[in-house]
């Protein structure tokens, strides 16, 4: 099938290849025109046979909204907007009623992958109406990892992003207890080689998981992330996640406190946040702050 996508940075570029790659066509467009196959989003619509099936990745809030605004006045009746961007699962609900208005169907989808997702392929968490989501399907099955499982329909608009939301907040926490641990093995004298005990975790214990081989990466990097300030950013979904808990009488003990962990990393030289910042830049690609 066709597809249109609108954002072509880290995860936006590698997903047009990962579906180019499973023999769809695919038209991309970026404010980089570096990068992008069209110079507008009205030339990447025009290219486009209908119905069409336009997914933007662009960052959450204003850039998401005004690419919706501007593809409700540039599709058609019957055409799909898909959202695989980290955006907020309150706002889903506002654009599928915006496109619904035209005869535009929207729905919503989780990402998960990271830089390693071209060749991985990506979890996907989709919500909106099944009619919506078939539309969508080959796209989805181009992009998720082989195999039964690595995909899902949430359940109506807005799910997709809240189950991303709600995996991003267990993500948190368990970075947090893998630096916390980190921290405490660096700390005492009579471990000698603490990366090599993070190594030996990485088979047979029941802690083993993609995120300890990802801190086992970081640490034959930098054996003690002696080139990394202890600074850890958080991309919102963190703090979406205990505000959903709130709102749900839901206690969240482990991921607030990792949230708040978070926090105090910019207020001292945190060296759990070293762990935290390499882990993100591991999987994510996402930048770090060295010392100066």
């Amino acid at each position: 099938m066709e597809l249109g996508l609108v954002g072509l940075g880290k995860m936006g570029g590698n997903m047009r290849e990962r579906i180019r790659r499973a023999g769809h066509t695919v038209v991309g467009y970026d404010r980089n025109p570096d990068l992008a196959d069209v110079h507008s989003l009205e030339e990447l619509v025009g290219k486009l046979k209908g119905p069409r099936v336009v997914w933007v990745m662009v960052p959450a809030g204003a850039a998401t909204q005004s690419t919706v605004d501007e593809l409700a006045q540039l599709l058609s009746p019957g055409d799909i907007v898909v959202d695989g961007g980290n955006s907020r699962w309150t706002d889903d609900e506002k654009h599928a009623e915006e496109l619904a208005a035209k005869g535009i169907g929207f729905v919503d989808c989780g990402v998960s992958g990271g830089v390693w997702g071209l060749e991985n392929g990506y979890a996907l968490m989709y919500g909106g109406d099944a009619e919506h989501v078939a539309k969508v399907q080959p796209i989805f099955d181009a992009l998720k990892p082989e195999g039964e499982f690595g995909s899902v329909h949430a359940g109506k608009v807005g799910a997709g992003h809240f189950a991303k939301m709600v995996h991003n907040g267990i993500e948190y926490a368990m970075m947090q207890a893998y630096a916390e641990g980190w921290e405490l093995l660096e700390k005492v004298d009579s471990v000698t080689d603490v990366r090599e005990v993070f190594r030996s975790w990485q088979e047979g214990t029941v802690i083993r998981s993609w995120l300890l081989d990802l801190a086992v990466n970081a640490l034959d990097e930098d054996e003690h992330l002696d080139k990394l300030r202890g600074y850890a950013s958080d991309s919102g979904e963190g703090r979406w996640t205990v505000e959903a808990a709130i709102d749900n009488a839901v206690p969240l003990p482990a991921i607030t406190a990792s949230l708040f962990a978070r926090f105090a990393s910019r207020q001292d030289d945190s060296p759990q946040m070293k762990m935290i910042a390499a882990l993100r830049n591991q999987f994510g690609g996402h930048a770090v702050e060295t010392k100066k």
